[in-house]
């Protein structure tokens, strides 16, 4: 079966001859695929039969809940707790690796809520999910009257609450599939009876604004499908399950091809060891397909054993620089300070020496091809920036260094000393972290996101050597965090400044290498 390619951007996602292979068939109606990234088996549902089953590839398919009240859409949170919609129950629930059973949301303003039918999860920790009325129709769920009149999207809070409703009362009609862009700043929403995807701006407290259509007339008389599960990838392109297969749209709404699979597609989720394989559950089988994209990266996807990788859990890496072995999964890429005020000729500090010395260190090729590098191989890139509003508002003058930064009025937010240098800006996926210290930790929310993504290895670059990048380096190093500097990801003023700081400060605090050694430690 060949794929339908109608932009070529298409065809760096997937082979437009990729085979489709089907690892079970015989189900009723197969829905809610999910991959645990530790034990390596995906869960899915057969919700008019009532049960859910999992498939690895020692066992292949095996029954492992009945009843399970007709769920639906299944992920898990950042801790390997199981996240379920069930239609039966009209009630989102937290499956605990502990046994327990927690119910997230069952009524919004004292009513039934109709069926919770999809759900994701934020880096925050909040629970998003759909409620259209599939639940109690017959077949998909308990036939029974609905309590609501209505049909919306909902949040979850970090830590547990009342569903807040996020979205017009009248604006959907049946939502169904949702998922996050790579930043978080975008949710899309799509609506099986409108056939159509809607994308909304989060917040910074979790809500929606500025509803728009994203996508429309997806439907087909001559196919069987519509928009339902729906699945974001890590540039951004959001896969849906639509007529014929999944059709792939990219970030602007273009559509960009369609995945053909030979039954109707309810659901996806990338899973395998390295969330290449894309899991599609369709009407009465379950299919694969391998891709050359992976996904956003769900809070879970780097969780191990039951609860997310943090320094004190994971095991070590290997220490010495001449050995290291590097798992992509838990690395971060920080390109820190490598702004335009602070290497680059014409900027705020050049009679620093700091462009020379940049220059000398091939700094920015180094970072870029160790950034590509990273990004081909799921490790999670960000951008740290100091930034500063017009006028230094809220930066102490404690320091020489943040004086001369006031009195050369660098690294104003929005001017071109301020923005990144040419061939790093940040592409779809990465994170930016504004900060107005030295260290990328202090008042910033570095750590907030590699907590969020499971990442305890710190690829740490940028400038300058001896003040941003070491102080980085120490408090890495204090906060338990595997540190590693590649020395020619580095500069400062002058070489005597740079080899000061690598060859001694660094040397205690940090696996000090190579920009070719990183990336084949990263395999």
């Amino acid at each position: 079966m060949t794929h339908a390619t109608l932009r070529s951007e298409f065809e760096t996602l997937i082979d437009p001859y990729a085979p489709v292979g089907q690892l079970g068939t015989g189900f009723t109606f197969t829905e809610g695929p999910v991959w645990h990234p530790a034990d390596h088996y995906l869960l899915f549902s057969d919700m008019p039969a009532d049960v859910r089953r999992r498939w690895d590839a020692t066992r292949g398919v095996v029954e492992v809940k009945r009843p399970s009240n007709k769920c639906n859409g299944m992920t898990y949170d950042a801790d390997l707790n199981l996240i379920v919609c069930e239609h039966a129950t009209s009630s989102l629930i937290r499956e605990c690796t502990d046994g327990r059973r927690d119910v997230l949301a069952s009524h919004f303003e004292k009513q039934e809520l109709n069926s919770p039918n999809d759900v994701c999860v934020h880096s925050s920790g909040a629970i998003y999910f759909s409620d259209p009325w599939y639940g109690r129709m017959p077949v998909f769920g308990v036939e029974r009257p609905r309590q609501l009149g209505f049909q919306g999207v909902y949040r979850v809070p970090p830590g547990g609450g009342a569903p807040q409703l996020l979205v017009d009362r009248s604006l959907f009609d049946q939502p169904n599939g949702l998922c996050f862009s790579p930043d978080e700043k975008r949710l899309y929403v799509n609506d099986t009876v409108q056939a159509l995807i809607r994308v909304f701006d989060v917040a910074a407290d979790g809500s929606l604004s500025d509803a728009r259509t994203f996508a429309n007339g997806i439907r087909s008389e001559l196919e069987p499908g519509l928009p339902d599960g729906m699945k974001c990838d890590q540039h951004g392109n959001i896969w849906v399950t639509a007529p014929g297969g999944v059709w792939v749209y990219a970030m602007n709404g273009d559509l960009l091809g369609k995945v053909r699979v030979p039954e109707m597609v309810a659901n996806l989720s990338w899973g395998g060891a390295d969330f290449r394989t894309l899991f599609m559950t369709a009407t009465h089988s379950v299919y694969t397909v391998t891709t050359k994209v992976g996904p956003r990266n769900e809070p879970y996807m780097t969780a191990r054993g039951g609860a997310a990788a943090t320094a004190s859990s994971a095991p070590a890496p290997l220490l010495r620089a001449e050995a290291l072995q590097l798992d992509p999964k838990r690395c971060a890429l920080i390109i820190q300070d490598l702004q335009n005020d602070v290497i680059m000729e014409g900027g705020a500090f050049a009679d620093s020496g700091a462009p020379a010395h940049a220059r000398a260190q091939r700094v920015v090729d180094n970072v870029r091809r160790l950034a590509e590098a990273a990004r081909a191989r799921g490790v999670v890139v960000i951008h740290v920036w100091f930034i500063v509003e017009p006028g230094a508002p809220g930066l102490t003058l404690n320091a020489p260094l943040f004086e001369g930064l006031v009195d050369s009025k660098a690294m104003v937010r929005g001017s071109w000393g301020a923005a990144p240098v040419a061939g790093l800006e940040p592409r779809p996926g990465d994170f930016i972290v504004e900060k107005m210290r030295m260290s990328a930790w202090e008042g910033s929310r570095l750590e907030t996101i590699l907590k969020a993504t499971g990442r305890d290895m710190l690829i740490d670059t940028g400038a300058w050597t001896n003040m941003s990048i070491e102080h980085t380096a120490r408090t890495g190093a204090d906060k338990g965090y595997f540190m590693i500097v590649p020395e020619d990801c580095c500069s400062t003023m002058n070489a005597e400044w740079h080899n000061a700081s690598i060859n001694f400060a660094m040397q205690n605090v940090a696996i000090v290498t190579n920009a070719d050694a990183v990336i084949k430690a990263m395999g």
